[in-house]
């Protein structure tokens, strides 16, 4: 594999030292063959923080660092005058204080875009596994409880094609779930609190009309942005693809965007399907959709707090057969997740941020360095 900028046999001036707070696969071996030290906790879960705090204080030149780990003031401080940069094997940053890197002129690097078709495609099946009821017809099977075929006993569930889908968030990954759903002739009403890409809607909309001026579909499909309550109130399925954003953080909150209020919006019969941030959605209030049949059902692959804890409300069994519960696995491929290419995963790009800041990439300006996040702590 070839580094962007570099090539892998380049001689290092200086040994640049790095404690990764978990394997990232092959890119570490790629980072030791251009003379880094690199040490990996070698552990499945994360590090403490204490142990963060030594190997920081020990004087490594870079973090590698997950979702898990916090990453504030105090781990700068630690690193004051060695530590260089963090760089976070993952898209969202909210781990890392954003205001105490800039002060500590710190930057961190994120993995944006290689994890977008991956986790659109996930929360597509998310939602088809949950409407077909497929959890509950395996264990319909396994349990030996199979009994009869009848047309719509014990139960039946509903399809997704030709049905309307509101996708909350239309950013890189809504986009590239609203692409999926052209294939399965579904309508959709996006919402997006910052941008509406008109463009892409109109592009849509063309290949809508193609397809059913071809004779491929019976019925034409259609797209368009709505505000956020028609979107919910219109909506045989929800995806969620907000960045969290807490108030005071942005005139337009996402903390909680799906709360007791919200959520009643919904058709009793739609579902809802969250692969964006935990804290988007407030779980109690989910339950209680649930429980009390707001909503037909809802599949969740992230937590307000990770790992979802043994007395969260959504463990409740009696929503068990109607609430399906994935361990923040969407972007949880082989390519995207480890490939050594930085153009295709995680663990190559997260690699590459980590180069582009130590071995002085891009002539040395952070602003210039495209993984990086908190380019504003940088400039003139």
């Amino acid at each position: 594999m070839i580094f962007k900028k570099d090539l892998p046999e380049k001689t290092m001036d200086k040994k640049f030292r790095v404690f990764a707070t978990c394997d990232i696969g092959e890119a570490i071996d790629v980072l030791r063959k251009r003379g880094y030290e690199v040490e990996v906790y070698p552990h499945p879960e994360a590090p403490p923080k204490s142990l963060i705090l030594d190997k920081v204080k020990s004087g490594v030149d870079g973090l590698i660092t997950t979702l898990r780990d916090p990453i504030d003031a105090e781990v700068f401080e630690a690193g004051k005058g060695k530590l260089k940069v963090v760089a976070q094997i993952a898209v969202g940053f909210d781990n890392i204080n954003r205001a105490d890197a800039n002060r500590y002129k710190i930057p961190f690097t994120h993995t944006a875009d290689v994890l977008t078709e991956a986790t659109a495609e996930f929360a597509f099946f998310m939602m088809g596994t949950l409407a077909r009821k497929m959890w509950t017809a395996e264990h319909l099977t396994r349990e030996h409880q199979w009994g009869y075929w009848h047309p719509y006993l014990p139960f039946l569930g509903d399809e997704v094609t030709g049905k309307t889908v509101a996708v909350i968030g239309t950013g890189r990954i809504g986009l590239a779930f609203i692409k999926k759903s052209v294939g399965f002739d579904m309508n959709v009403l996006c919402y997006d609190p910052a941008y509406e890409n008109q463009a892409f809607v109109r592009t849509i909309q063309e290949i809508h009309d193609l397809r059913h001026a071809r004779g491929l579909v019976k019925d034409k499909a259609w797209i368009k942005y709505v505000p956020f309550e028609e979107a919910l109130r219109g909506a045989d399925f929800v995806s969620v693809h907000v960045p969290l954003l807490r108030a005071g953080e942005s005139a337009t909150p996402t903390y909680h965007l799906f709360n007791e209020k919200t959520l009643s919006l919904m058709k009793s019969t739609a579902y809802l399907v969250n692969t964006s941030r935990g804290p988007v959605v407030d779980e109690a209030a989910l339950a209680l959709a649930l429980r009390e049949n707001w909503i037909a059902g809802a599949a969740l692959d992230v937590y307000e707090q990770e790992p979802l804890p043994a007395d969260s409300p959504l463990r409740d069994p009696a929503i068990a057969d109607r609430c399906r519960l994935m361990p923040h696995f969407a972007s949880a491929a082989r390519i995207t997740r480890l490939s050594t290419d930085p153009d295709k995963g995680m663990a190559g790009r997260c690699a590459q941020g980590l180069i582009d800041v130590l071995e002085g990439n891009y002539g040395g300006d952070v602003t210039k360095m495209p993984y990086v996040v908190n380019k504003e702590g940088f400039g003139k």
